[in-house]
């Protein structure tokens, strides 16, 4: 991943409603959720809902594909990953220090405030 594309993933991020339907497919895992549980689920409307699924789209977050009548998204998690490594790849310069806190998903990770000094 490089500059312009972790912009535009984290620019996508950058609204609580987006936020709150990307942590949800993120939850949901590879096999996604259809565009009416994900509007049920966070009570929003259709129109509003498929602006924010838009704009998660295009910037790679996340895929969709059609089942039958349904429209099914699920997060992009090689693109996920991507913007997670992007953001860590130099964390405290490579001495592995703070890679517990840098590791997404593991578990065990502490809170910025419980981290040692060096």
């Amino acid at each position: 991943m490089d500059g312009k594309q972790a912009i535009a993933a984290l620019g996508a991020l950058a609204h609580e409603t987006r936020l709150a339907v990307f942590r949800l497919l993120v939850q949901r895992g590879p096999d996604g959720l259809s565009a009416g549980t994900i509007a049920h689920a966070l009570d929003l409307t259709p129109s509003s809902l498929t602006f924010h699924l838009q704009q998660l789209m295009h910037a790679g977050l996340i895929t969709q594909r059609r089942m039958s009548r349904q429209l099914i998204y699920a997060t992009d998690f090689s693109v996920m990953n991507a913007l997670m490594g992007y953001l860590t790849e130099n964390c405290c310069g490579g001495s592995g220090v703070c890679a517990p806190v840098c590791c997404p998903g593991a578990t065990g990770m502490t809170e910025p405030s419980d981290r040692q000094s060096a």
